[in-house]
């Protein structure tokens, strides 16, 4: 498989065109950003964690019935991906209060929910990703109604399945972001699982081990994401 032209790029990561038509190369950037790009930096080697973590969860999604985008990790930055018509709505599993749901219930964080709960969001940078609800995706033909029910079961699953392996390693899955494309008439996980888009806390300690250090100027971010590298990996 040949490297071509860049097909986009966005904060934390650049697709590749190739010489394959179906596929292309995902490549993970050390930048890092935060409230709607109003703060940026770098976490030095984020990409190449990001890009181990990835692979490694994908991996075992796919091992456990869930498709994905994965296709296979081919560099310390890159993986092969499956080229993806992306559905513009994210899905938010949250299994503890924290961040906006704490605001926005006026809760202290740290509580733990007696189900998952699951948002919508409308993807889109240049409006914060609002959320949104099933009228809004219809009204605005954002995705079909078989599809967000897809997305729905397939995101459960997958948090069923993450909260069980981070817990097995030690670290709570407090919430997750997910995107998922069209591909070949099938609904599939795209984008990344890692601490850019998940919220991770020590289960002893209940410090933050993901990019809230970053958002919140906590410090040993970099730390924190070899760490939970380490034990993705383990």
């Amino acid at each position: 498989m040949k490297k071509l032209e860049k097909l986009y790029e966005g904060k934390a990561k650049i697709l590749y065109e190739t010489d394959d038509s179906d596929l292309l190369i995902q490549y993970f950037k050390d930048e890092a950003t935060a409230f709607d790009g109003k703060k940026r930096g770098l976490i030095e080697n984020k990409g190449i964690l990001n890009n181990r973590m990835s692979s490694r969860l994908f991996e075992c999604l796919e091992e456990n019935g869930i498709e994905t985008h994965f296709v296979g990790h081919i560099s310390d930055r890159e993986m092969a991906v499956k080229r993806l018509e992306i559905i513009p709505v994210e899905v938010v599993a949250r299994n503890v209060v924290a961040g906006s749901l704490a605001k926005r219930m006026g809760m202290e964080e740290g509580v733990p929910l007696k189900k998952p709960v699951l948002e919508l969001y409308y993807k889109s940078d240049e409006l914060g990703d609002p959320m949104i609800n099933e009228y809004h995706i219809d009204a605005f033909g954002l995705a079909r109604r078989d599809e967000v029910e897809t997305m729905k079961e397939k995101a459960l699953l997958i948090n069923k399945f993450l909260v069980d392996f981070f817990e097995k390693r030690g670290i709570v899955l407090v919430d997750f972001k997910l995107e998922f494309g069209r591909h070949k008439g099938k609904v599939l996980l795209g984008d990344e699982i890692t601490p850019d888009g998940c919220r991770l806390w020590n289960k002893i300690t209940g410090e933050k081990m993901d990019k809230d250090r970053f958002r919140r100027d906590l410090g040993k971010v970099e730390e924190s994401y070899q760490e939970v590298c380490s034990r993705v990996l383990s």
